[in-house]
């Protein structure tokens, strides 16, 4: 866990001095603020883009429940990543990469048990009410006649 976070903490650092070379390089003077204001609103479109289409596809599909778990998944791993770091902060607890994994793998074994919980309840559902939809006739609806119109040649 802590040579994952330093690694994180590196390449962070890098991409830093990096920026702060190109500021200095191009005497743009921007201030560190406004450096963070520039490239976390740039990082965050960037998200926008790559993920607004997939939840688009997702969303046009139905598949809404993609999109919960998707959402809850990063925020459960936001939670994760800050009670470990908590942790060795604070020094109530060991932080071990492996405690994240172990609490993710909760979420996914107890959520593919809901999902499937929830399969077996639609399905049955469908079974009980979805047939009897389609064997009663529509007897309130008249049947609409679909006249064709041949408009003239030009």
């Amino acid at each position: 866990m802590t040579t994952l976070l330093y690694a994180i903490i590196e390449f962070i650092t890098y991409v830093h001095e990096k920026v702060l070379t190109w500021n200095d390089n191009y005497e743009y003077n921007f201030t560190d603020k406004q450096l963070h204001f520039l490239l976390i609103g740039v990082l965050g479109m960037a998200l926008v883009f790559a993920v607004h289409p997939v939840f688009k596809f997702l969303a046009e599909r139905k598949m809404t429940l993609a999109v919960t778990w998707i959402y809850v998944f990063t925020v459960l791993l936001v939670i994760t990543f800050a009670i470990e770091i908590g942790q060795r902060l604070t020094k109530t607890g060991t932080m071990d990469f492996r405690d994240i994994v172990y609490g993710l793998g909760g979420f996914f074994l107890m959520f593919a048990i809901f999902w499937f919980v929830r399969l077996i309840i639609k399905l049955f559902i469908y079974l009980l009410f979805g047939r009897r939809k389609k064997e009663q006739p529509q007897e309130d609806e008249p049947e609409e006649e679909t006249i064709f119109v041949q408009k003239p040649g030009r």
